[in-house]
């Protein structure tokens, strides 16, 4: 009989992570390393890059990185080819570059007629585009190998009208779209042995929404306090509280998973707040 622990094992597996300098990210790249896979951490600024990849030394797997930005389709293309140079193989991408600026907001201030909609498209632009650019140029060696699996970010703000956060909002809800489309195109097209899936991360203090969420003495803010109303858990998630769900999406434990947005949120998805 099998060892079950061993349907989550990804020694050796290769994983391409972008947006890999960042909390979350960079947090769930290096757990991936320090689990025995060889992680390819993908980000634009190559000091970023250095720092991130000494936090990972010295942990089980391997850790490389490449200065990318997901918009550059011929850049991640130079990419792909030297990790399949490297390690003969892709396993898996997690797209986990994206974020938000202030001009694709709206402050308590103003209305939606006062969108900044230059603003609006480079927010659009950076999470839905550098979602759909990676996979289509890595799934271009998982169709070629035959297997492979992608794992997008999503949000809480792609289901539900947070308010505030129209841009990144709009962006995740058609990130939702595209896993769903494109896990239907790839295994009717290439096979069940490539996936696509998406974590919905909830609440987690990050440097983007810090300030948003917390007051300078670390208490939360008017708005953290109603996101913390609404999350059954009452309180913030951690960044390691998204390491297994990833790990799952890209192990054989999720060999029969495609297409779904799972939520990573203290219950906040499945709360009315009645």
């Amino acid at each position: 009989m099998s060892n079950p622990s061993s349907l989550f094992d990804i020694t050796n597996r290769v994983v391409v992570v972008t947006g890999a300098t960042g909390v979350l990210a960079g947090s769930a790249a290096r757990h991936l390393v320090a689990q025995g896979a060889r992680v390819v951490f993908l980000a634009r600024d190559q000091v970023k890059l250095d720092r991130a990849l000494a936090e990972a030394k010295g942990l089980s797997g391997e850790c490389v990185s490449y200065p990318c930005n997901v918009l550059d389709q011929a850049g991640l293309e130079k990419v792909r080819d030297s990790v399949v140079a490297r390690y003969g193989r892709i396993d898996a991408l997690i797209n986990a570059a994206g974020g938000n600026q202030a001009g694709a907001t709206i402050s308590p201030d103003k209305s939606v007629l006062d969108l900044d909609l230059t603003a609006y498209r480079q927010v659009v632009s950076l999470n839905l585009d550098g979602t759909v650019i990676p996979s289509l140029v890595f799934a271009k060696t998982f169709i070629a190998q035959k297997s492979g699996c992608i794992v997008n970010f999503s949000s809480m703000a792609a289901t539900q009208a947070l308010t505030r956060v129209l841009g990144y909002s709009n962006a995740k809800a058609a990130v939702d779209n595209f896993t769903k489309w494109l896990a239907v195109e790839l295994a009717q097209k290439s096979g069940p042995a490539l996936r696509v899936n998406a974590i919905a991360p909830g609440f987690f203090i990050a440097e983007q929404n810090r300030r948003l969420l917390l007051n300078e003495d670390g208490t939360p803010t008017a708005r953290g306090q109603a996101v913390l109303a609404k999350t059954p858990f009452k309180r913030f998630g951690e960044a390691a509280e998204l390491h297994g769900a990833l790990q799952f999406l890209i192990s054989d434990a999720a060999a029969f998973v495609t297409g779904t947005i799972l939520p990573v949120d203290g219950g906040f998805s499945c709360f009315s707040g009645v």
